[in-house]
C-alpha cells in the first residue's frame, strides 16, 4: 500500500480528529473566559450578599464551569461521559474515606457559612487564637492578628472549639477597678467615676453605668465602674478612661496605694541552754 492510498483511507480519521482537537482547544479556551467571567460576576454581587459568602460561591461556580468544559470535551472524543460520571462518583467514596479530615473541613465550611457566627471583619477567638476574620474558604479560614500575623486554620477546627465573637453585638460592657488608700472618701472616688463617665459622650445612657466598691483589698479600697459603649468605640473609650482616671483621682485629693504590708516584730529573750547535770 503506497502513501496515497494510506492518505487515502485514514485521511478521514485524522480530519475528524484535528477536527475535534481544535474543537476541544476551542472549549478550553472558552471555559477558562466563562471562569473568569463568573469569577467577577459572582464578586459583583458583594453588594448584595454577605461578604463571608463570596470566596466560596466563586469557587464553588468555577469549578462547575471547569467540570462542564471537560465534559464537553471528553464527550467530543467519543467518551461515555454517563460511565465516566458513575465512576468518578465510586472512586469519590474511596477517596472520600482516604480524606476524611479534609471532608470534616469542607463540611464545618459549609456550615459555618449556613450559620454565621461570624463575618468577614469580625473580631473572634476560638481555643488560643484571636484575629480579624479576612476570607472564609471551603477548607481554612484566614484571619489577621492583632500583631500583623497570618492565620489559616482548618474549619474544623474553628468549628470544633467554643468561639467567641466580640464584634457580633453592636454595644459591649467596659470594667475598669480605681485603687485608692483606705485612708480616702469612698463617696469622693465613687463621684470621681461618675464624672469621668458623664463628661464621655460615647458611653451609653442605657443600659446605666453602675458604681460600686468592688472589694476591701489587702493594700486598697477597689471601686468599681461598669458602663456601656458601642463595640466599635470600645478600646478608644477604654483607654480614655484609664488616661483620665489618676489625674482625676489626684485632683480630689486620692491617692492610689502601692502594695503594702505590715511586720510586727516582738522581741523575746534568748533563752540559754540548760546546764547538764553530774548523771548525764
Amino acid at each position: 500500500m503506497d502513501f496515497n492510498q494510506l492518505v487515502d483511507e485514514y485521511w478521514p480519521q485524522l480530519m475528524a480528529l484535528a477536527i475535534n482537537i481544535a474543537e476541544a482547544i476551542l472549549v478550553l479556551v472558552v471555559t477558562f473566559i466563562a471562569a473568569r467571567l463568573t469569577r467577577r460576576g459572582v464578586r459583583r454581587l458583594s453588594g448584595r450578599l454577605d461578604a463571608t459568602l463570596i470566596p466560596v460561591l466563586a469557587n464553588m461556580a468555577v469549578w462547575a464551569v471547569y467540570i462542564v468544559g471537560l465534559l464537553v470535551i471528553l464527550d467530543r472524543f467519543g467518551v461515555n461521559t454517563t460511565s465516566l460520571v458513575a465512576l468518578l462518583g465510586a472512586a469519590g467514596i474511596a477517596v472520600g474515606l482516604a480524606l476524611k479530615d479534609t471532608l470534616q473541613n469542607i463540611a464545618a465550611g459549609f456550615i459555618v457559612l449556613g450559620l454565621r457566627p461570624f463575618r468577614v471583619g469580625d473580631f473572634i477567638q476560638f481555643g488560643d487564637t484571636l484575629g480579624t476574620v479576612r476570607e472564609v474558604g471551603l477548607f481554612t479560614t484566614q484571619l489577621d492578628t492583632v500583631d500583623g500575623l497570618y492565620i489559616s486554620a482548618p474549619n474544623a477546627n474553628v468549628w470544633g472549639q467554643t468561639l467567641t465573637n466580640f464584634s457580633r453585638n453592636p454595644t459591649r460592657r467596659i470594667e475598669i477597678v480605681a485603687s485608692i488608700a483606705y485612708g480616702d472618701s469612698i463617696g469622693t472616688g465613687i463621684r470621681v467615676l461618675q464624672q469621668l463617665v458623664a463628661e464621655d459622650e460615647r458611653i451609653l445612657p442605657e443600659p446605666q453605668p453602675a458604681f460600686a466598691v468592688r472589694a476591701l483589698a489587702d493594700s486598697s479600697v477597689n471601686l468599681h465602674l461598669r458602663a456601656w459603649t458601642r463595640t466599635d468605640q470600645y478600646w478608644d473609650v477604654y483607654w480614655s478612661l484609664m488616661e483620665k482616671l489618676k489625674p482625676a483621682l489626684e485632683a480630689e485629693g486620692l491617692t492610689i496605694p502601692f502594695p503594702q504590708r505590715e511586720l510586727h516584730i516582738v522581741n523575746q529573750p534568748a533563752k540559754l541552754p540548760q546546764e547538764k547535770t553530774e548523771h548525764e
